[in-house]
């Protein structure tokens, strides 16, 4: 029996698989994203855990085979099956292939090239599990495959124990359509700690995301500590309550004193960094500037264009948050704090926000504006992509590429800068070569009300965004010349936490909107169909459930609707 995705035949054939499969009593496997192609075949495999630890060592069970590149992965999934099935799996060198029976396989041998460094393929015959992949990410994307296809019950935590896992006969070939597939939580709003961070991510790899937008800077508070300026975080990681109108039970982040707050040491960063490493999720952090920065200069004022003292307490009042761009002190503040960045984070990019900037100081300040005369510049934007240029500069230098939101393109896009676009500008940014990152606010705010019935949900920024919503998002620009489409990274979904001052609340808004956005970015846009996601998506609820992860029932209660606008290209 074959259960094939192709870009040719997915609407035919998925009217034939479905008489097959009722005619046989079997569903195809409920995998999300949902692979390129899959071919179901008679038989399964069963995964069988050694019945005690002294079974691990005599030999008894499955095993894990892993050759070097795999080896890190074949941990992880000894580790996944272990807390899921409640036994050991033992893990040996690829060599004792031949004295192994019914094995999991991680190899990179004969693995398609063409695939790339993310692809797999994954073969499934009641002999052995044998994943392929040309690198150690598409190993670990092959086993996150490979843990859908278990039982439901096999992700519960604790562990059901005793779970003998039947897996169907198949192959799989998959790859991901795009290489930027995000998510951007916000800490500055309200604080996460780093355990929470942690969970967030492993919900993130389990569906084969790779990004995380760490936006760790805000007017509300300065999250990462920044050794060279210890005021960041003993003054602009705190404020006097939760803020926003919130009930103060509502959050636990609160100091020793009372104040709302917290931050990340950078012993906290390091290690949130290797947690996300080993799930092939790269951070990208977030620091912004120019404008966005009152909790930075309620710590060091001397960078602001008044100069300060700043009484105002955050966020009820937030002041006019820009730092002074005449100033060559601003640049030196900015330039020492990304260079602690730089060291603490390993990956290419780095956001500077450059959103929202408020420019009336700059009008006002006389170094602003003998700036602007000294650069022959006429506006205030103008002004701040001097701000931008100048800083990207520096990035750059450290062999970094910046990234910033949609505004960064006023006044003139900075030479190697990617755009994270929110509210447009991607047709023009890719068009002059700029890698950009789609992230509309229309179809990729998580933190926007997933129903109508707004009595119905928790309190929320605002807007509208049901989850066929996320499903229907395209994220390459139909007015996009075809020579220029590989400037489209990917999507991402954005999480501002002004009115999410929990854990529960946050996952509550990003799952199961979060699973869509996942198949938009990995799967072929031929291969979307609504009615057959939300069947599998069905299937996920249980295993949701068994991680303890407060997801929101998109079946229950939410109105969905099929107007034309969720359907066409954007």
């Amino acid at each position: 029996m074959i259960y094939r995705r192709t870009s040719q035949i997915v609407c035919i054939f998925l009217s034939f698989v479905t008489t097959s499969l009722l005619a046989t009593d079997t569903k195809p496997p409920a995998i999300i994203p949902l692979p390129q192609t899959m071919e179901l075949h008679a038989g399964v495999f069963e995964l069988q855990p050694a019945p005690s630890a002294a079974g691990v060592r005599a030999g008894g069970g499955s095993k894990i085979l892993a050759d070097a590149t795999s080896e890190g992965a074949a941990r992880y999934l000894a580790a996944q099956l272990q807390g899921c099935m409640g036994k050991e799996f033992r893990v040996m060198r690829d060599t004792d292939a031949a004295t192994a029976v019914r094995p999991v396989r991680l190899t990179t041998k004969d693995a398609k090239p063409a695939l790339g460094e993310e692809g797999y393929t994954l073969s499934v015959t009641p002999e052995a599990v044998v994943i392929r992949a040309h690198g150690s990410a598409g190993i670990f994307y092959g086993i996150q495959t490979l843990l859908q296809l278990l039982p439901a019950q096999a992700a519960s935590r604790p562990p059901a124990g005793g779970v003998c896992a039947q897996i169907p006969c198949m192959e799989i070939e998959d790859q991901p359509r795009f290489k930027w597939r995000g998510l951007m939580l916000d800490v500055s709003r309200h604080f996460f700690t780093k355990q929470e961070v942690e969970q967030l991510l492993d919900g993130m790899a389990r569906y084969k995301l790779n990004m995380f937008h760490w936006h760790l800077v805000d007017d509300q508070g300065w999250r990462i500590e920044i050794k060279k300026y210890p005021r960041l975080t003993e003054v602009g990681a705190w404020r006097k309550g939760i803020g926003f109108g919130l009930d103060p039970k509502a959050s636990t982040a609160y100091g020793p004193d009372g104040r709302y707050g917290g931050y990340y040491t950078q012993a906290d960063i390091r290690e949130v960094v290797a947690f996300a490493r080993a799930r092939h999720i790269t951070i990208v952090p977030e620091i912004e500037m120019p404008g966005h920065s009152s909790a930075a200069l309620m710590a060091y004022p001397q960078f602001s264009c008044t100069g300060g003292p700043f009484t105002t307490d955050l966020p009820g009042g937030v002041f006019d948050g820009v730092y002074c761009a005449g100033n060559d002190g601003s640049f030196t503040f900015v330039q020492n704090v990304l260079a602690e960045v730089f060291a603490l984070f390993p990956g290419k990019y780095v956001h500077i926000g450059g959103d929202e900037v408020p420019t009336t100081n700059w009008v006002h300040c006389a170094k602003c504006q003998a700036r602007m005369r000294e650069q022959g510049l006429k506006r205030e934007n103008e002004l701040e992509s001097f701000f931008i240029r100048r800083v990207e500069k520096f990035i750059n230098a450290h062999q970094r590429n910046l990234i910033g939101w949609s505004e960064i393109r006023e006044g003139g896009l900075a030479t190697n800068a990617a755009v994270m676009d929110w509210v447009g500008g991607a047709v023009e940014a890719a068009s002059a070569d700029h890698d950009v990152v789609m992230s509309p606010l229309a179809d990729c705010y998580f933190d926007h009300y997933q129903s109508e019935d707004h009595a119905t949900e928790p309190y929320a920024i605002g807007g509208y965004l049901p989850l066929r919503q996320v499903y229907a998002f395209e994220p390459m620009p139909a007015k996009l010349a075809l020579e220029y489409q590989g400037h489209i990274l990917g999507a991402q979904a954005n999480v501002w936490t002004e009115y999410m001052p929990s854990l529960k609340h946050v996952e509550y808004m990003i799952f199961p909107r979060l699973c869509a956005l996942a198949e938009v970015d990995w799967s072929p846009g031929v291969s979307r169909n609504w009615d057959d996601f939300t069947r599998r998506l069905g299937m996920h609820y249980a295993r949701l459930d068994g991680l303890g992860i407060n997801y929101r029932h998109a079946a229950a209660t939410e109105r969905e609707t099929s107007s034309a606008r969720l359907n066409a290209p954007k």
